[in-house]
């Protein structure tokens, strides 16, 4: 996730839920920021961060 710059709260609140492993929080932002990307509120910038790091972040461990 180094190379990876994470300019969005949401993400940023994304990462350290799934670090936890805090699957309901996880599932919440996603739906939050799906949410903003169907009514586009949000550039499209916040969802291209939340699926890097939903690649890169395994659920429970902290990398």
């Amino acid at each position: 996730m180094s190379d990876l710059k994470i300019t969005h709260q949401s993400v940023r609140d994304y990462i350290a839920a799934k670090k936890r492993g805090d699957r309901a929080t996880t599932d919440r932002i996603v739906a939050e920021v799906a949410a903003r990307v169907n009514t586009r509120t949000t550039d499209g910038s916040e969802i291209t961060e939340l699926y890097h790091a939903t690649m890169h972040v395994r659920l429970g461990e902290d990398l």
